[in-house]
């Protein structure tokens, strides 16, 4: 299968970097410090692709959020920082193939945090589009894509995401962009896409003559 598109928007982690070990090691740790298992506080809130705050809000009384998020971001950080994410198969390989001025990233992740495990494993994004920024929706509204599409200074439609959760390629769609799904955190049938790869060994990228990325996906 191919696409033709001006850029490719990425989410970070489990699409980029994988960090699921980190991510639940971290969390269970913070989770339990304020009494509850890693599994109670899923049941109760949607964890995966949303920012901290909000959960942690959903979680803790209103005058604990603050701190509580703090000591999440400082212990996700240091966490990558030793050295406990690594990049997706093929992420590092697609990425070079790619001008930097035709790629973003965009999480729903602090910017601390995606610069932390990006840069552990070697990707500087020219683009990087995260909680921090000025949104008023995050996934799965399609604010945020637009707004990396914005800065790289493309059409929506013209643009590819790349994601592993539902609520990320819901976004993507929202915003009129093509989607291919990793399944590095749900099954294929979960997740709604034009395409759907194990990791991005399955997916290469060439700038054609006419300056548009020609994507192929084995």
């Amino acid at each position: 299968m191919r696409f033709s598109a001006n850029a490719l928007l990425f989410d970070s982690d489990e699409t980029l970097v994988s960090s699921l070990r980190s991510v639940r090691r971290v969390w269970s740790q913070w989770t339990e410090s304020y009494g509850m298992t890693l599994e109670e506080a899923m049941a109760r809130v949607q964890v995966h692709g949303r920012p901290a705050a909000e959960i942690a809000a959903a979680l803790l009384p209103a005058d604990q959020v603050a701190e509580g998020v703090r000591r999440l971001v400082d212990a996700e950080v240091a966490d990558a920082v030793a050295g406990n994410v690594k990049p997706v198969p093929g992420a590092i390989e697609l990425l070079a193939s790619l001008p930097q001025d035709r790629w973003a990233v965009v999480t729903s992740g602090s910017r601390r945090i995606a610069e932390a495990r990006l840069h552990q494993v070697g990707i500087h994004p020219k683009f990087l589009v995260t909680s921090d920024d000025d949104l008023t929706h995050y996934k799965p509204h399609p604010e945020p894509f637009l707004l990396a599409a914005e800065r790289l200074g493309v059409e929506p439609s013209r643009c590819v995401v790349f994601e592993d959760a539902p609520a990320g390629l819901t976004a993507g769609r929202a915003a009129g962009m093509a989607t291919i799904a990793l399944t590095t955190t749900h099954r294929a049938d979960e997740l709604a896409a034009d395409a759907t790869v194990a990791d991005l060994t399955a997916v290469s990228a060439r700038v054609m003559e006419s300056g548009d990325l020609e994507i192929t996906v084995n």
